[in-house]
C-alpha cells in the first residue's frame, strides 16, 4: 500500500512527459510547415532581372530629363540619319552617344530632287547655321543641295551652269549653298515632334531632343543622311 502513491506519481509524471513530447512534436511540425510555406513563396516569386539601358540594338533614347546628360564638349561630333529606321545617331569621337527618333518629309522614300517634292535629301552635308528663333523651336540648317544634287540638277535641266557653280563655290567655303533654285532648299533638323512624317523635307525631333542636339553640335558638323 505504501508503494501506491509512488506508483501513481510515476504514472502521472509519465503522462505529463508524454503530453510535453506531443506538444514539442506538434511545434516542430508547425515550424516545418511554416518554413516550407516560406520556401514555396520564395520560389514562386518572379525573378527581377536588371533592365539594360539599351535592350535592343538601335533602340531610341528616352526623351526628357531622365536620361544621363551628354558629356560636353563632344569630340569631333558627327550626325548620321537613317531614314528607313527613323533614327538620328549622334557620335562623339567615333562613339555612338545618342539615338533619337525622327520624323521625315511627307514623301519619305527616295532622295530629294526638286523643290516641293517633300522628300528628305540623302547624302553628305554639314550644318551651316544654328537658329535659336526657329518657328519649329530650334533648328540646324543643312547644306542642301550638295555637289551631287547640283550636278544631277544641271544634267536634268533643273538649274543652270551658273547656279551649279554657285552651289559648288558655297560648299567649298562651307557656306550656305543657294536655297532658291529649282532644287529646293531650307532643309533643317528641327523640333515640334517625331511621331510621324509631316515635314516638307526636314528632319524633325522632339523638342527635348533638338534642345540637347542643338547644344551639343556646332556649325560645320558633318551630317550624313542614308536611305
Amino acid at each position: 500500500m505504501r508503494l501506491d502513491p509512488l506508483l501513481n506519481t510515476s504514472r502521472l509524471g509519465s503522462r505529463r512527459g508524454g503530453a510535453r513530447q506531443q506538444i514539442f512534436k506538434a511545434s516542430l511540425t508547425l515550424a516545418s510547415l511554416l518554413c516550407l510555406s516560406a520556401a514555396c513563396l520564395t520560389k514562386s516569386a518572379p525573378r527581377q532581372e536588371p533592365r539594360a539601358a539599351n535592350q535592343e540594338s538601335g533602340a531610341f533614347e528616352q526623351s526628357g530629363v531622365n536620361r544621363s546628360p551628354l558629356k560636353l564638349p563632344l569630340r569631333d561630333p558627327k550626325i548620321l540619319v537613317k531614314k528607313a529606321q527613323r533614327q538620328l545617331l549622334l557620335f562623339s569621337g567615333g562613339e555612338l552617344v545618342r539615338t533619337y527618333r525622327i520624323g521625315l518629309g511627307l514623301s519619305p522614300s527616295g532622295d530629294k530632287v526638286r523643290a516641293g517634292d517633300r522628300r528628305t535629301p540623302e547624302g553628305e552635308f554639314y550644318i551651316f547655321t544654328k537658329n535659336d528663333k526657329s518657328a519649329f523651336y530650334l533648328s540646324l540648317g543643312l547644306s542642301y543641295p550638295n555637289a551631287a544634287h547640283a550636278e544631277r540638277g544641271l544634267r536634268d535641266g533643273l538649274i543652270t551652269k551658273a547656279q551649279r557653280d554657285a552651289i559648288v563655290r558655297a560648299l567649298l567655303m562651307k557656306k550656305a549653298p543657294p536655297q532658291n533654285t529649282h532644287l529646293g532648299g531650307d532643309i533643317y533638323i528641327h523640333g515640334h515632334g517625331a511621331q510621324s512624317d509631316w515635314t516638307w523635307g526636314c528632319v524633325a525631333l522632339e523638342n527635348e531632343d533638338i534642345r540637347e542636339l542643338f547644344d551639343a553640335v556646332s556649325v560645320g558638323t558633318t551630317v550624313v543622311i542614308e536611305p
